[in-house]
């Protein structure tokens, strides 16, 4: 065994947590060494249905193409940098699971990804000047270039009849749109992933067991206790590897502060839910082609940003709007109810009074959230749609969310939104806190994470010329070399489906 360690262990990699990540990371592993023996434990009963299935995310191909919270008003000028990151990162998605169908053949191949135009839209001449500059500011980037901007009534009820009908004709009104956008089924995406990864002799899935405990057992092993959850009483055993990755959502937390690690108890996590209004009547459905993103509401955080989608599941289109937020002390959608109690200790309580202190405005929104009526939800949604009727959506959970709060040396504990990748001064464990738009970007993470883990190896020639074979704009900055840009993105929506002459012909199968 030449990539970690030469000792021999029960495994050489462990992976907690069967997810997208995970099977991302496996991805890679195996390029990296072939016979590596990995083990996957996931808590639940499925390895896609804690945060990957399509219900518990929005299914958007985070792009940049329609996020209004990516581009921030500085005052003087709109700041695109996190835009123009995540466009790369999201070209890096699309090359990589391209290369999965092109050579794996996927059972269902393409069926995972649609095209489904990105577009945002603004109320009020504020709003409506800000929207300008964000298109201004963001088509000097070739990659965002492609995004149309109107604020032609008569275009957009022609268009958009379903969120133009019924307006206040007096209120100024503007969109963005994108074709480029994608509605992802990122729990697809990874049963099929694991269907294939079951096929390796070399990997080995354990469903219902969850890990209690870790730590390291001797310089190069971490020794874990499992726990088989599929049995009434306590049955645990124990098992060893040179390389951990803790990927389990909001429990990644929780283990991390059992793990020892300098890093593992400056972390803490307040759990959010997340609910979704819903309609499947085809008369509405149709008259609505796109993923709509607005401005956030009053005191809410990033994650919450309304949106009214076109999601297609399983060969079936419908309408989502929301996310609405909801209280909750789980970490996992099947977790425990003590959660966020058990992952107390006394050297958080005080840091966590102090971010509550310090962010009353998220405790504002949470409680406003929490106590909204049908009819609130309702009045919400007919800013999007004007003419909603109860009757035509109901209301269905999402997935869990972490919010990260974080050991900072200038502000002592702060609140952090986004995606971060830890890992232990060895380099032999690696956790991952994750919020949007991590599945978007997961072979970007999971790249950055293989590179802080194994530097050496990411930077044989061999195996970069191989991830360049898979991600063809791997160490190349794509709005830099246009050509080379418009090339790739013609190759892999080729391949995926998306062009609009190819989705011509898949439309049929996904909404008859």
């Amino acid at each position: 065994m030449k990539l970690f360690h030469e000792h021999n262990a029960e495994a050489d990699v462990i992976l907690v947590g069967g997810w997208i990540m995970s099977a991302t990371l496996w991805v890679f592993l195996k390029i990296l060494e072939p016979d590596l023996q990995i083990h996957i434990f996931e808590r639940a009963d499925a390895v896609w249905y804690e945060s990957s299935d399509a219900l518990n995310n929005a299914g958007t191909g985070h792009s940049a193409l329609c996020e209004l919270n990516y581009t921030p008003d500085k005052g003087w000028k709109i700041d695109t940098s996190k835009a123009d990151a995540i466009v790369e990162k999201f070209e890096q998605s699309k090359q990589f699971r391209a290369s999965l169908v092109k050579q794996w053949f996927f059972p269902h191949g393409n069926e995972f990804i649609n095209r489904v135009p990105h577009m945002s839209l603004v109320f009020g001449k504020e709003d409506v000047e800000f929207l300008k500059k964000r298109w201004e500011a963001m088509n000097k980037n070739p990659l965002f270039q492609d995004t149309e901007l109107t604020t032609d009534r008569v275009l957009l009820e022609k268009r958009f009849p379903l969120m133009m009908s019924g307006r206040d004709q007096n209120q100024p009104v503007a969109w963005t749109r994108n074709e480029l956008g994608t509605d992802v089924n990122f729990g697809q995406l990874t049963r099929d992933m694991f269907d294939y990864l079951n096929q390796d002799p070399h990997v080995h899935i354990h469903l219902h067991q969850e890990i209690i405990d870790l730590h390291h057992k001797d310089k190069k092993h971490w020794e874990l206790t499992i726990k088989d959850r599929s049995w009434a009483w306590k049955n645990t055993r124990k098992m060893s590897a040179a390389f951990v990755f803790l990927g389990s959502g909001g429990m990644a937390i929780p283990l991390l502060a059992k793990s020892g690690i300098a890093w593992g108890k400056k972390y803490w996590g307040f759990p959010v839910d997340g609910q979704w209004l819903i309609c499947n009547n085809p008369e509405i459905v149709n008259q609505h082609h796109g993923k709509v993103y607005g401005k956030a509401w009053v005191w809410s955080p990033p994650m919450s940003v309304p949106h009214l989608d076109t999601r297609i599941i399983n060969g079936r289109r419908s309408l989502l709007f929301g996310p609405y937020a909801w209280f909750t002390t789980k970490f996992l959608k099947k977790g425990n109810r003590y959660d966020l109690f058990s992952s107390l200790h006394l050297k958080n309580i005080i840091p966590m009074l102090q971010v509550w202190m310090k962010n009353r405005w998220l405790t504002k929104y949470l409680i406003w959230q929490a106590t909204q009526s049908k009819d609130d939800r309702l009045a919400s949604l007919r800013e999007y749609y004007p003419e909603a009727k109860a009757q035509d959506w109901y209301r269905e959970h999402a997935g869990k969310r972490v919010q990260i709060i974080k050991d900072d040396k200038e502000q002592w504990w702060v609140l952090q939104f986004g995606t971060e990748v830890v890992v232990s001064e060895d380099k032999s464990l690696s956790a991952l806190l994750w919020a949007s738009p991590w599945a978007s970007t997961s072979v970007s993470i999971i790249l950055e994470l293989l590179s802080t883990s194994f530097p050496k190896q990411m930077k044989s020639e061999k195996r970069i010329k191989t991830l360049k074979e898979i991600i063809p704009s791997y160490w190349v900055i794509l709005r830099e070399d246009i050509d080379l840009a418009k090339k790739i993105r013609t190759e892999t929506h080729e391949i995926l489906w998306l062009s609009k002459e190819a989705f011509e012909k898949k439309i049929h199968w996904d909404y008859e």
